[in-house]
């Protein structure tokens, strides 16, 4: 599976291709997953995101890389 921790490290000034930030709600209702799926796989690596403070981030460009993936 690829590394998609540089999705993350998107600093450029305006919006990029990493532009829409998800939070573990959103994710789960983008996937038609529970949110508690969504965050027990975010914390066992299965699926890309970022913790940031207590709370859980999804890109939707690299949910659907993995989605896609998966899927094959």
């Amino acid at each position: 599976m690829p590394d998609y921790k540089d999705a993350f490290d998107h600093s450029g000034g305006g919006p990029g291709p990493y532009a829409e930030v998800m939070t573990s709600v959103e994710a789960a209702q983008y996937l038609k997953m529970h949110v508690k799926t969504i965050c027990r796989l975010a914390k066992e690596g299965k699926i890309p995101a970022r913790k940031v403070g207590s709370e859980w981030r999804f890109l939707r460009s690299v949910l659907d890389g993995w989605l896609a993936e998966s899927l094959v």
